[in-house]
């Protein structure tokens, strides 16, 4: 199953990051594999879900952004049962267990604010074992290169990514692929 995210970056490793409405048209018409759902609720998603496969991407789908949705497991099965995305992206440890025991693709997102957050970071991961990692912000070459060293999983890197030069930067230091919200770099 984790082959269809690693095909998904091996064909093109930037993703598309959508907020709103009108990037979603954008990345629906752009050459990216992969598109990260970051906002949603209860009542849209699952027809989001299916205009972004239908359009022959891959959508994985932030449950914990999910509007009207308990972040526990039953709103993780939820989603998983109704919108059937290609998988889930979660801060949660314990949502990233539960997609195992689902057979559902998870993309853990750890938040890089210090080295705190990076040493429990990475503790998490190799407890967890998500099928990839989400790294924020991707800006930093320098933490996403000692990132991957450590974890051995893919890993994406996002936030603050806003040309084409951050994503060569993360891709450079190991990234498997980049996340942004920013369409203009979708193509590229």
């Amino acid at each position: 199953m984790a082959n269809v995210l690693i095909e998904g970056l091996n064909l093109n490793p930037i993703v598309a990051a959508i907020h709103h409405e009108e990037a979603l048209e954008s990345a629906l018409k752009s050459d990216v594999a992969i598109v990260f759902l970051l906002t949603s609720n209860i009542m849209t998603v699952k027809e989001t879900t299916a205009r972004i496969k239908s359009a022959g991407k891959r959508v994985f789908i932030h449950v914990d952004l999910v509007e009207g949705l308990s972040r526990d497991l039953m709103g993780l099965r939820y989603i998983c049962e109704t919108a059937e995305p290609d998988g889930i992206i979660t801060t949660k440890s314990q949502l990233v267990k539960a997609c195992k025991n689902m057979n559902v693709l998870a993309i853990q997102r750890i938040f890089m604010i210090d080295s705190h957050n990076f040493d429990s970071g990475v503790k998490s991961v190799l407890e967890c074992v998500p099928d990839a990692v989400e790294i924020l912000p991707g800006i930093m070459p320098t933490v996403t290169r000692q990132f991957v060293q450590k974890v051995n999983k893919p890993v994406i890197t996002g936030g603050l990514i806003t040309t084409k030069e951050d994503i060569i930067n993360s891709l450079n230091a190991g990234a498997s692929g980049v996340s942004t919200t920013e369409t203009s770099i979708w193509n590229d």
